[in-house]
């Protein structure tokens, strides 16, 4: 395996592993108890093989692991996430900035790199009071700006534009990272369609919702409803957008129930403006939406993709995240390859699993 040239988990997380009992499905053999001082639990649908590995990993991914995968205290969650502004992957793409705050990857068009780092850094969950953070977002929020033909040419990057795909990831980072962005909102919320959805090519004469650009959007609105506590019209548009994507069961089409696109059964990361049936299981957990029937196709899909060791792979990268701008042309190298095991997929796969679980025997 791979993982054998791992490093191994820090002392503060190399908590003491056991054999235990299955949980929720799994084979005894795959599954161990980890405990922390006098509590042990084998969390949700969690395989310790890969909750091991994930332990084992950068900061970034060990301290979500930590957090949503065992139970570890909350004290020591914290202490691994404020690793991620000082070690590993966060603290690296935090050093590719430019003097003026701003990431490049050789092209002229800085914001969409930018964009696109502040959303990697909110994946990693880097703390947004840590002094790291501040100096992050201040840098794009000063000084990048939009380089288009559009009217938004030459405007901030914090006031949008008019693509609710690209709006809808702004106020995701600015939402998370303490920006002001309730003009875009309000922009979003006027442009929420009769289905429930979103979609980039309203403008151009489109009338139904696109699973791309209603991913999007969802993920920036309720990033705002938890900076800012939400409203009640905030809470409508994130349920009927919900609604858009549980009527379809995630991935098929709601007029005559044929899959939309094979794509949306591979599982990507970064995603960047891409939708899969992962990402949009990852919302419904991250919004807290209690899982019915109509997620069960795709909770298949995601179980499907599990190999022997527990852990997913990494599919379908794609060549354009945010116009055509990619994280990894910033030659960050989080060690992810096609094909391969991904920590990212993995992390994200057995939370999903284990919030889905969790609901099914709640009485």
């Amino acid at each position: 395996m791979d993982g054998e040239f791992d490093p191994p988990p820090s002392p503060q997380t190399a908590a003491r592993l056991e054999p235990g009992r299955p949980a929720h499905g799994f084979p005894a053999a795959d599954c161990l108890v980890i405990l922390y001082g006098a509590r042990s639990e084998a969390k949700g649908t969690c395989s310790m093989n890969a909750l091991d590995w994930l332990l084992g990993a950068d900061p970034a991914i060990r301290w979500q692991a930590l957090r949503d995968l065992t139970d570890a205290p909350a004290d020591e969650v914290a202490a691994e996430r404020a690793r991620v502004a000082t070690e590993g992957w966060g603290a690296r793409l935090l050093g590719l900035r430019r003097d003026d705050g701003l990431w490049d990857a050789g092209t002229p068009d800085t914001e969409w790199i930018s964009l696109l780092a502040l959303l990697m850094l909110r994946d990693m969950g880097l703390d947004a009071s840590s002094q790291e953070a501040r100096s992050a977002i201040a840098g794009v929020r000063e000084n990048a700006t939009y380089h288009s033909q559009g009217p938004w040419h030459g405007t901030p990057v914090f006031a949008g534009e008019v693509e609710p795909c690209i709006n809808g990831r702004v106020v995701a980072v600015g939402a998370y990272f303490g920006v002001d962005v309730r003009g875009i909102v309000e922009r979003l919320l006027g442009e929420q369609m009769a289905d429930g959805g979103w979609n980039c090519e309203q403008e151009n004469g489109s009338t139904r919702g696109s699973f791309h650009t209603t991913i999007d959007v969802l993920e920036g609105l309720l990033e705002h409803a938890r900076a800012t506590g939400g409203s009640a019209e905030l809470t409508a548009a994130l349920e009927r957008g919900q609604e858009y994507l549980l009527e379809r069961r995630l991935l098929r089409r709601l007029s005559s129930g044929t899959l939309i696109d094979p794509a949306f059964t591979q599982f990507s990361f970064p995603t960047g403006w891409h939708y899969d049936v992962l990402r949009g299981l990852e919302y419904l957990r991250a919004a807290e939406v209690t899982p019915d029937a109509r997620v069960a196709e795709a909770i298949d899909v995601v179980r499907s993709k599990r190999d022997r060791d527990g852990r997913w792979s990494l599919e379908n990268p794609h060549q354009s995240e945010m116009v055509n701008a990619r994280v990894r042309d910033l030659d960050l190298d989080m060690d992810e390859r096609e094909g391969r095991p991904s920590r990212w997929n993995t992390l994200r796969a057995m939370r999903v699993l284990d919030w889905y679980e969790r609901a099914r025997s709640t009485p």
